[in-house]
C-alpha cells in the first residue's frame, strides 16, 4: 500500500479522494494540503487523514512516499521539482504545465531525482478507449489517415473556481478542462504535432463561460486530425480514427464501432470501471515497482508542446508550427 498526501482538496482533489479511499488496496492517502482547512476539515475526518495548511508538510512526512497535486496549473512546475528534489513520486493532474519549457522541467527534475512522475488522464483507462488502441495497433485498419475528438461537459460552469477562470490558469478556453484529454488521446495514437489551426467562439466569458473550440491538426507522421470542445453543453465524447481498411469510433466511456469494408458497423458496449481509482491504482503499482508506468515522459512533454501551440494560435489567428521532434 503505498502512502500518499493530496495538495489541493477542493472539488477535484475531493473526487480523487472518493476515487481511492477505502475502494483501492494499492494507495490511500494519509495526508491531505489545504489553505481554507476550515471548508475541508469535515472531509478529511471522514476520510480519515490529517489535514495541515504548508506544502512543506507534505514533502518532510516520512510516511509520504507519493505525493498528488490537484493545485492550480501555474503552480505545477515548482510543486513537481520540489516533491522530485524530496525523493518522492509524484501524480500531477492535467494539464502537466502551460508551456513546453515547464514541462521539460518539470521531466528532468523527476528523470534526474530517479523517481515516478504521474500524470492524470483518466480517460485513458475508459473502457472504450482501451479498445480503440487495441484496435488501432492490431493494424486491423491499416494506414490511419485521420481522427476525430471532440469532448463537452458541463463542468466549467458546475465547478466553477475563481483561478479556473483566469485566463493565465486556463488559456486556450475549454483546453485545460476538457480539450487537453482529446488532445492527449491524439497525441498517445498519432505521436508529436508538427502544425495547428485554433478558432474560439466566445459568447459568454467566465464564469460560466459559453464557447466553442476547433482545432485543425497535421502530425509529424502527416495524420491529420480534428478536435472540437464545448462549454458548457450536457457530457459527450467521442474520438474516431479513420484507416484505408476500416474506422474504430470510441463513444464515451464504455460504446465502440467498428465500421469495415463492405461490412456492417459492429456495436460493443463494455462494462463501466472507476477510472480515477484505476489511473491511480496503476500510479501506485508503478511507484511499488511492480509494473511500468504506461505514460512516458516524453508523450507528457509532446501533448504540453502542442497546448502551447494552440494558445499561441488562438492569439495570433494563425497556424503555428511546432520544432521537430
Amino acid at each position: 500500500m503505498i502512502n500518499a498526501a493530496i495538495i489541493g482538496v477542493g472539488w477535484w482533489g475531493q473526487k480523487i479522494v472518493n476515487a481511492v479511499q477505502g475502494k483501492s488496496e494499492r494507495i490511500r492517502f494519509i495526508r491531505g494540503i489545504s489553505k481554507e482547512p476550515d471548508s475541508v476539515r469535515d472531509f478529511a475526518a471522514t476520510h480519515a487523514f490529517e489535514l495541515s495548511t504548508e506544502f512543506a508538510d507534505a514533502l518532510t512526512d516520512p510516511r509520504v512516499q507519493a505525493i498528488v497535486l490537484a493545485t492550480p496549473h501555474s503552480l505545477h512546475t515548482e510543486q513537481i521539482v520540489a516533491v522530485a528534489n524530496a525523493g518522492k513520486a509524484v501524480f500531477c493532474e492535467k494539464p502537466l504545465a502551460l508551456m513546453k519549457a515547464d514541462a521539460l522541467r518539470s521531466t528532468n527534475a523527476c528523470r534526474d531525482a530517479g523517481v515516478l512522475l504521474g500524470i492524470g488522464t483518466n480517460k485513458r483507462f475508459w473502457p472504450s478507449m482501451r479498445e480503440l488502441r487495441r484496435v488501432v495497433a492490431s493494424g486491423e485498419l491499416g494506414e490511419i489517415l485521420h481522427v476525430e475528438g471532440h469532448y463537452s461537459n458541463e463542468n466549467s460552469g458546475a465547478h466553477f473556481s475563481p483561478w479556473r477562470g483566469a485566463p493565465s490558469e486556463t488559456p486556450g478556453a475549454g483546453m485545460t478542462g476538457s480539450g487537453i484529454h482529446v488532445l492527449d488521446a491524439l497525441v498517445n495514437l498519432l505521436g508529436p504535432v508538427a502544425r495547428v489551426q485554433t478558432q474560439v467562439i466566445t459568447r459568454k466569458p467566465a464564469p460560466d463561460p459559453t464557447d466553442t473550440l476547433s482545432i485543425v491538426f497535421e502530425f509529424e507522421n502527416r495524420t491529420s486530425a480534428l478536435l472540437g470542445a464545448v462549454r458548457a453543453t450536457p457530457f459527450y465524447w467521442r474520438i474516431h480514427v479513420f484507416g484505408r481498411e476500416g474506422s474504430v469510433e470510441a463513444l464515451g466511456e464504455t460504446d465502440l464501432v467498428i465500421r469495415r469494408k463492405s461490412a456492417k458497423p459492429e456495436h460493443f458496449s463494455y462494462a463501466p470501471l472507476d477510472s480515477l481509482k484505476e489511473e491511480f491504482d496503476v500510479f501506485a503499482d508503478a511507484v511499488a515497482g511492480n509494473s511500468e508506468y504506461p505514460i512516458k515522459m516524453t508523450h507528457m512533454v509532446n501533448v504540453v508542446a502542442a497546448f502551447e501551440a494552440i494558445v499561441q494560435s488562438l492569439e495570433s489567428g494563425q497556424p503555428v508550427s511546432l520544432a521537430p521532434t
